[in-house]
């Protein structure tokens, strides 16, 4: 019974898919009238009981036949204008394609926008289908974003930042110059246009005296290449081979929203770095989170070279001799980094677990009431701190945020390890609001593993340096303040 009555219903309902087409293809294409103003009311009405069927077999679908062909057309011809009308590629001036709209929404990547899209996103849909069909660079998300307030694309220097980079330059431009006074001036930050060569001599790297830098350079630059020559081909020796085999799986996902870092040759330079580092300190060996270290120092270094912006730069456009220099520096500052911090990555990592209580000790003084959200909570500050202390919080901050705060950093004693300490507690309590709104464990362990810094630039940086100086400056000199 039920299958007749299941061929009454498509008997009775057959002709209505092909007769609907039919019926269509009868009428004149005729030019229609403009219903601007009652046309999508009209549709809307005309067709509020298309989709109203019930679970009844014996339904009729004749309420199909309301619709009014008329509306249904002028409607279609108004979305093929449309289509018709987003082919036509638009003008763009060469500054509006190099830069996001600032009415449009920042995105974490491409994912997101396509998930995201909302109507309001059309002006980064046409830019970006501009920028596809000319050799323009990619527009990149703002967590990616290395420029600061110097770089290419930014306002005009202020008169103030024009007297520092004066300042700068005459420092490292004297004769022997003064490492204390230039430690002073990086503090607030360094320039864009000096900060390679800053960044060497604070790091230790080149010495004071001008006239002894060129030929420094060029023996450690052979050294470098010497060790290279010497140990690189040993990686694939069986008792290297896990050592290599770990840096070669976390390379790619270093900074994986920069083009930059997915290039094949910066890939193998830093594999070559970590690798050499790694067989020269048998103590520690390499560890994960070392390779997040080189990054800063690999752009700044670049940056030495490259007007534009670092992120989207092709590296094979620079000659290998330029190249060697970059890598060679990045291998010896990096070095003299970690010789400061090499008891965070020895066995069992007992510099970062002692950072950790010392973080755990520090915050209880500073904010109780934080502290004790955590512990009603049952959160474990190692649980969210260790990686603050293992990738110095560049897992937290934007890349152009870690190099802004590496300048100071570079500009304090023990800034790596003792100076990171107070800045880790400025950034926790920073967030203190968002900490005790959070009511649960799971809640707050994402909130601190996931903090909305993608929007941060050195505004934010020096606030935070600001007020981890401030307690360094309360707790660092009094000898029981880390005990109650």
């Amino acid at each position: 019974m039920a299958a007749e009555s299941s061929k009454q219903f498509w008997k009775r309902s057959a002709k209505l898919p092909g007769s609907f087409i039919k019926e269509r293809s009868k009428v004149n294409a005729l030019p229609m009238k403009n219903k601007k103003a009652s046309s999508f009311h009209e549709f809307a009405r005309d067709t509020s009981d298309a989709w109203d069927i019930g679970d009844d077999e014996d339904e009729d679908f004749s309420s199909f036949q309301t619709l009014n062909s008329k509306v249904a057309k002028a409607t279609a011809a108004q979305v093929l204008e449309n289509h018709s009308r987003l082919r036509v590629k638009p003008e763009w001036p060469q500054a509006a394609l190099s830069e996001t709209p600032a009415n449009c929404k920042v995105i974490k990547s491409s994912s997101d926008a396509q998930i995201f899209r909302t109507p309001e996103d059309v002006c980064t849909h046409n830019s970006l289908h501009k920028q596809q069909s000319l050799p323009l660079r990619p527009i990149i998300p703002l967590v990616a974003r290395i420029s600061d307030q110097n770089a290419s694309g930014a306002p005009p220097m202020t008169v103030r930042e024009k007297t520092r980079l004066e300042k700068f330059r005459q420092l490292l431009s004297s004769s022997n110059t003064d490492l204390d006074e230039l430690r002073k001036c990086s503090w607030p930050g360094v320039p864009r246009e000096v900060r390679p060569v800053t960044w060497r001599l604070l790091s230790g790297y080149l010495p004071a005296s001008m006239e002894r830098r060129k030929l420094t350079l060029q023996r450690k630059r052979e050294e470098y290449f010497g060790f290279i020559e010497q140990y690189y081909d040993s990686r694939n020796e069986e008792h290297h081979q896990d050592t290599y085999r770990q840096i070669h799986i976390d390379i790619p996902r270093t900074n994986p929203l920069i083009p930059l870092f997915q290039q094949p040759l910066v890939q193998e330079i830093f594999e070559r770095i970590l690798f050499i580092w790694a067989i020269r300190h048998p103590a520690s060996g390499y560890v994960q989170g070392i390779n997040d270290l080189v990054t800063p120092f690999f752009v700044v270094f670049l940056s030495e070279y490259v007007e534009e912006d670092v992120e989207n730069f092709d590296v094979t456009n620079l000659s290998q001799d330029v190249m060697r220099s970059i890598e060679a520096d990045s291998f010896w500052c990096m070095s003299k980094l970690l010789d400061g911090i090499q008891d965070n990555y020895t066995f069992a990592q007992p510099g970062i677990q002692k950072k950790v209580k010392a973080l755990e000790e520090l915050v209880s003084r500073i904010d109780e009431q934080v502290h004790n959200h955590f512990r009603e909570y049952e959160v474990e500050y190692l649980q969210f701190a260790f990686r603050w202390m293992n990738n110095l919080l560049m897992r937290e901050l934007p890349l152009r945020c870690t190099i802004r705060l590496w300048d100071t950093y570079q500009s304090e004693p023990e800034g790596f390890s003792h100076f990171h300490l107070y800045v880790c507690a400025a950034f926790l309590i920073k967030w203190r609001k968002e900490i005790l709104d959070e009511k649960d464990f799971q809640g707050l362990l994402m909130l601190l593993q996931n903090l909305p810094t993608i929007h941060w630039g050195n505004e934010e940086i020096g606030l935070l340096l600001a007020e981890a100086y401030r307690l360094k400056y309360m707790f660092a000199d009094a000898p029981n303040h880390y005990r109650r």
